[in-house]
């Protein structure tokens, strides 16, 4: 009996080849990418720019202030032509009938000093300390030059001196940087914001709180340090219409410029805002830029509405009160029209 033998196939598969394996280098370039350069270069450039803003700003103004004319009242068209013409282009001259009516002008802000001849060889001179250290030395110095040059003595009276707690005329121009720093750190904060407060409510935020910082910067160095002598009230709203203009024009160069714009809102109202104000170095002794933009930006005509308020009855708040309402208002105006240009521009694209 024939037995039948079965033997199990021969299965034969060809081996796979295995994939290559990657280099160790692209392998670790796959996983981490290079950054680009902008993310180097961009916090440099700015860090720069900044620094070299900064100390241009503060220590290149200082280094040789030159009086360009520096408004003085002068008693009787005699002494006015000939201080006119001695003094040349660092004077406006501004002729006035007597003594009195120049003392007047000074007490009111109108002019930084008055002159009057007081009689034979003898000059009085009547000056603002408030107006500012560096102007009213500038001007007595010129002053002082023509009379040694004509032969004459001179006798300086300040009608309008300073707080006693603030000798060195420096109050205001403090005042006036801490309540923009305290804005430009609202608005900072602000742009952090978007996505838990609605814009209204943002608004409402940056409103009430540089209400806020107004009422505390008057308050404390008005009543509680004696250092500015100016009506709590009209303080608290003028420092509330700087803080106002601060806060909104950071949050409005933050949303449309992004990470730009903070440095360029410090360029703007920390640095060049501030060191051209007029409170350290007069903004009749500052060079022909920074002098146009002085009383244009926030921080002068701010400085300039606490001096006149502190020492010159207001005589002249309207022009800088104006300017920091403005400021405000425009930069709110920009921010309320952000939602609608995004919207605009989303169905333009689709």
């Amino acid at each position: 009996m024939a037995t039948a033998s079965t033997s199990a196939p021969e299965h034969t598969s060809e081996p796979t080849p295995a994939p290559a394996p990657a280099a160790p280098r692209e392998r670790h370039r796959e996983i981490v990418r290079r950054p680009p350069v902008r993310a180097w270069l961009q916090p440099v450039v700015i860090a720069l720019v900044v620094a070299a803003a900064f100390i241009t700003s503060y220590i290149g103004l200082q280094r040789d202030p030159q009086p360009h004319r520096v408004p003085i009242a002068v008693t009787g068209s005699a002494l006015a032509d000939q201080v006119g013409r001695a003094l040349g282009g660092s004077v406006e001259v501004r002729p006035v009938a007597d003594a009195a009516s120049g003392r007047h002008a000074v007490e009111h802000g109108d002019v930084v000093a008055a002159l009057s001849a007081d009689g034979p060889d003898r000059l009085g001179l009547q000056t603002a300390g408030a107006a500012g250290t560096s102007t009213t030395t500038a001007v007595t110095r010129l002053v002082y030059a023509y009379a040694q040059g004509a032969g004459d003595r001179v006798n300086t009276t300040d009608v309008v001196p300073l707080a006693h707690f603030d000798a060195r005329g420096v109050a205001g121009f403090y005042m006036a940087f801490g309540v923009t720093l305290a804005g430009f750190v609202l608005g900072s904060n602000a742009l952090g914001l978007t996505a838990q407060l609605r814009l209204r409510h943002r608004f409402w935020l940056l409103l009430g709180t540089s209400a806020a910082i107004g009422a505390v910067g008057a308050v404390i160095a008005g009543p509680v340090l004696g250092a500015v002598p100016a009506p709590v009230l009209p303080l608290v709203f003028t420092l509330s219409l700087l803080a106002a203009a601060a806060a909104f024009t950071t949050k409005l160069l933050g949303t449309y410029l992004g990470p730009v714009g903070l440095p360029v809102a410090t360029l703007v109202l920390l640095t060049i805002g501030n060191a051209t104000s007029g409170a350290t170095i007069g903004a009749d002794l500052l060079p022909g830029a920074a002098r146009a933009v002085s009383a244009l930006l926030p921080p002068g005509a701010a400085v300039r509405a606490i001096s006149d308020l502190s020492y010159f009855g207001g005589a002249h708040l309207a022009g800088p009160v104006v300017t920091l309402a403005l400021w405000a208002a425009v930069a709110a105006l920009l921010l309320g029209l952000r939602p609608r240009l995004t919207r605009g521009r989303t169905a333009v694209a689709v």
